[in-house]
């Protein structure tokens, strides 16, 4: 079989002895962060079900083909739908019930032009609730030759009684030494991006890719850590306007708001090996004389809390809380730089959801 994932020979051989044995799930859960592999994984196994090859997936026959440019009429990818049943403020952070709906109905159907209709729900954790009800109706009581495969990097947001039906497959991130290897021997020749773009997926390959295919990955990278920087070293006046211009950012596209609380996370965590004598294993390798300096700034307590906070902020924004005050609360706990006094700044303040 022509899988040709980057790492996940776990994930692969469960799914190609699941086919070898004739023992397919009517529904799969694929966990993971994001950018590890999991669109592409169920790609693959949507070829795999509708190849005409004698191996499948071939990638080269008509319905693979068909699969990979998105035109096959047996395969769909639901995500957000701005023109689903939901107001237009929850159509970007939910998949709506209509879209659920669309689904079932293509379900009852048989398949028009291969063996399985496949289903791939992206960013399942984003159902709304009644869309989960009704997702979990039809995953209660499969059709024939239909196969659901869900994607989520936070499982726990998802009802259980909808992880109950699904068999789970767990994708990890790729050893650093082994995307390191890899990137050199396919796409990078400068040893040296390859170290970092490696260090920057954190293991995740798709994010690699990306990168370097385009070139202004990088650059909106160096642009938010320039804007970590400034903030650390803003007043409290500049820090609530830069919580309420994400905030309205997340209204808009909330993961580009969480891959940039990703961005916090990964340099504080640099701050906390920096200042622990583990330099050797930071994420952001080309800024470690800066790193050094502002670790200088702070003690370990002030460390170790704001990446508590970083990482509470994270996990209150996939709840849907109220995105202003939980990224005003983020901006208080933020230390000041020098101040090496105790934890956090921050009054403790309730995060109400809404």
């Amino acid at each position: 079989m022509m899988w040709q994932m980057i790492g996940q020979d776990r994930a692969v051989s469960l799914l190609q002895r699941s086919l070898e044995m004739g023992a397919l799930a009517h529904a799969y859960l694929f966990v993971g962060p994001a950018h590890v592999g999991k669109m592409t994984l169920a790609i693959k196994l949507a070829k795999a079900l509708n190849c005409t090859a004698a191996e499948p997936p071939c990638g080269e026959c008509l319905s693979c083909q068909k699969i990979a440019s998105n035109k096959h009429a047996d395969v769909q990818v639901i995500d957000l739908d701005h023109r689903g049943d939901l107001t237009e403020a929850e159509s970007r952070v939910k998949i709506g019930v209509g879209q659920i709906e669309q689904v079932q109905h293509s379900a009852s159907l048989p398949p028009f032009e291969g063996r399985y209709k496949v289903f791939i729900i992206d960013r399942a954790d984003l159902l709304s609730i009644g869309a989960a009800n009704r997702l979990l109706k039809t995953l209660e009581e499969p059709e024939d030759n239909t196969v659901f495969v869900l994607l989520t990097t936070s499982e726990q947001l998802l009802p259980l009684t909808v992880i109950s039906r699904c068999q789970r497959v767990e994708l990890y991130p790729v050893a650093i030494n082994e995307l390191e290897e890899i990137l050199k021997s396919n796409w990078v020749s400068d040893p040296a991006k390859a170290r970092l773009l490696t260090r920057l997926s954190r293991g995740c390959p798709g994010w690699a890719l990306a990168a370097i295919h385009d070139e202004r990955l990088l650059g909106q990278r160096d642009e938010y850590l320039d804007e970590i920087m400034s903030i650390a070293h803003a007043d409290y006046d500049e820090r609530f306007t830069y919580a309420g211009r994400l905030a309205a950012q997340f209204q808009q596209n909330r993961e580009l708001v969480q891959e940039r609380l990703g961005l916090w996370l990964g340099w504080w965590r640099d701050l906390l090996l920096v200042k622990a004598g583990s330099a050797d294993d930071i994420t952001n390798i080309d800024r470690l004389d800066t790193l050094v300096e502002m670790a200088g700034g702070y003690s370990l307590t002030q460390t170790r809390d704001f990446i508590n906070s970083i990482r509470a902020a994270y996990q209150q924004l996939g709840q849907n809380a109220n995105a202003q005050l939980v990224l005003e609360v983020l901006m208080l706990d933020l230390p000041v730089v020098g101040d090496r006094g105790g934890g956090r700044y921050a009054a403790q303040i309730e995060v109400k959801h809404g």
